[in-house]
């Protein structure tokens, strides 16, 4: 199943279904209103909107219209929470070797993992709106998972039970603003400011026999300025998945129904797998040769995020977006 929410000029917007091939979409607002709703009571609403996903794929919906990704706000435009892990180990260990940083050991078997904003996320083609592009401003292609109502101390055999839907995401960083940020010894803040998702969310099962151990086994398409800058692999050199995130965060509270939980930036080993955000690719010219010289995001920049199927077909649409300028004061 395909769910997507669309623009309404509500904060929430209006809860809609997607046809498999992204081609339609019909309005779900009689089953629930926003996807929010359908999450706190999703073993009830799921199957009314699965079947109301089935008879949009036969043609045969009520009211169904060419599906526009550009009308569409984020799956879940305001969170209760947003929780990005760090999953890809290889991409912390680059970027600390890049600055001569010993990576502890601790790293491998304990994951690291923020609190973000959650009350303002971006649509999968709304532009991407900072005061300077001084800021070291850096995309960052990432998986995520939204869950249901997990408890407090859930074991990680159980915790993959309570995924509902898989989306990307942009985890836009300022890296600029970072190091002294985390030098106050609180964390990020400023320096991580609006995430965008994909259009649509989709259930797991969508994903075939990609979908398996916890992990997306396909590449992540990062295209940057119209060029394709990586495709690694999300299911390679996962070192936890999602079941795994989701038991670090409940490790000491519940975690309720509408959480979204990243996996951090995507990252191969195998470098010619090219890179998902530009601080990797940063990194690895100073392992090289002692300089970066690829610079960040300028203004008037695009970045296109996307997941292709084995037939070369999207599965979540595209997160297509520029960076401007604010112009409002």
């Amino acid at each position: 199943m395909k769910l997507t929410t669309l623009k309404d000029g509500s904060r929430d917007g209006q809860l809609a279904v997607v046809s498999r091939d992204l081609k339609t979409v019909c309005i779900a607002s009689d089953i629930a209103p926003t996807l929010q709703r359908a999450l706190d009571d999703w073993n009830f609403i799921a199957p009314q909107l699965d079947e109301l996903y089935g008879r949009l794929n036969a043609g045969r919906a009520p009211n169904s219209v060419d599906f526009d990704a550009s009308q569409c706000m984020a799956p879940l435009p305001r969170a209760f929470q947003w929780a990005d892990g760090s999953s890809y180990v290889n991409h912390v260990e680059l970027v600390r070797k890049a600055r001569q940083a010993e990576m502890p050991e601790s790293f491998w078997h304990d994951p690291l993992m923020y609190q973000g904003g959650s009350d303002d996320f971006l649509g999968p083609q709304d532009d991407i709106e900072l005061g300077s592009d001084e800021w070291g401003v850096d995309f960052e292609s990432e998986i995520a998972v939204i869950i249901g109502d997990v408890p407090a101390g859930v074991k990680v055999q159980h915790a993959g039970e309570y995924i509902r839907l898989l989306m990307l995401v942009n985890d836009v960083s300022l890296r600029n603003l970072i190091p002294a940020e985390l030098a106050k010894g609180f964390g990020f803040f400023q320096s991580k400011p609006a995430s965008t998702f994909s259009p649509v969310a989709v259930t797991p099962d969508e994903l075939g026999d990609a979908w398996r151990d916890g992990k997306v086994h396909l590449p992540l398409r990062s295209t940057w300025n119209g060029n394709l800058v990586g495709q690694p692999n999300a299911g390679v050199d996962m070192v936890f998945s999602f079941p795994q995130l989701i038991t670090h965060l409940c490790k000491t509270r519940n975690a309720r129904a509408g959480t979204i939980v990243g996996s951090g930036t995507v990252s191969n080993k195998d470098t010619s797998k090219g890179y998902s955000c530009i601080a990797e690719k940063r990194a690895l010219e100073m392992i090289a040769t002692g300089e970066a010289i690829t610079s960040f995001m300028k203004f008037g920049d695009t970045i296109k995020i996307e997941m292709l199927d084995k037939q070369g077909k999207s599965i979540f649409g595209a997160i297509d977006q520029s960076l401007v300028e604010i112009t409002r004061r």
